[in-house]
């Protein structure tokens, strides 16, 4: 990880997340009021939560390449989107650390003797609203969201803050925040192995020296959690898993395409 992201300031990537918690909510708000069916009797419906949590997801990743652009031009390799140092060493990151944090996880929750599950945020966004709604929040949880938070908090925050302290501090802090920042949506029993996952991502990402173990990783995650919140069947988790990443996979070459034709040809 070397080149035009070792110059990133450590603030950048804290600024970029306040800057699209604050843009994002905003213009969030707004699309959601004028769309169809997005603001009914006073209150924003799933659709238009929806969509408001994309143009929030987007607004991440938009103010962190802006920012990013103040040192130099953008290309995807700055923000980790390169092929892994090794493959095989990549799997068993990403293996070992789902195992970690699913070991950890079931801990604590049985020490404070409660459970994650988000039934009320699934709702919220529109997981009991038919075929339709449920796909939404497939796409919109497994996703939109695992790409667009491991770009702002892998890519651009922890490469930000490494170049501060190390990859030690970089990484804590960045979990805290990552941690922190999901307050607003899950329960706060689920925060410390929120804030744990965050830290385990930033060792994916340094270790195998690829964003895309890391979006793996997040994905999976997000797909087990909101299968055990839906009570799904375990044929309808791989279903999710390998839908999933499917689409994160061709999302992921559209943007090295779409990006190859503005950026240098090295990162």
């Amino acid at each position: 990880m070397s080149g035009a992201a070792d110059r990133w300031r450590p603030w950048y990537g804290l600024l970029a997340l306040v800057l699209g918690l604050v843009g994002g909510n905003l213009a969030g708000a707004i699309v959601a009021v004028l769309i169809p069916g997005g603001y009914v009797h006073g209150k924003i419906t799933p659709t238009g939560t929806d969509v408001a949590t994309v143009i929030q997801d987007l607004a991440f990743v938009g103010f962190a390449v802006l920012l990013a652009m103040r040192t130099a031009p953008v290309a995807p390799g700055q923000f980790g989107l390169r092929r892994p140092r090794s493959q095989w060493r990549a799997i068993g990151l990403v293996l070992l650390a789902l195992v970690l944090v699913t070991a950890i996880g079931d801990a604590w929750f049985s020490i404070v003797h409660s459970s994650s599950k988000e039934t009320e945020f699934v709702k919220d966004i529109g997981g009991d609203s038919g075929t339709i709604g449920v796909l939404a929040v497939c796409v919109l949880v497994c996703v939109v969201a695992p790409i667009c938070e491991e770009l702002l908090f892998r890519g651009f925050m922890y490469r930000a803050l490494r170049n501060w302290r190390g990859a030690w501090p970089a990484s804590i802090l960045t979990g805290v925040v990552f941690g922190a920042v999901h307050g607003a949506s899950a329960p706060a029993v689920d925060l410390l192995p929120l804030a744990l996952l965050g830290i385990l991502l930033c060792w994916v990402y340094e270790l195998s020296g690829s964003l895309y173990p890391c979006i793996a990783l997040h994905l999976t995650n997000n797909a087990l959690a909101l299968s055990g919140d839906e009570n799904w069947s375990d044929g309808r988790f791989i279903a999710l898993l390998a839908g999933a990443l499917a689409l994160a996979a061709l999302v992921l070459a559209a943007v090295r395409l779409a990006s190859a034709r503005w950026t240098p040809a090295t990162d």
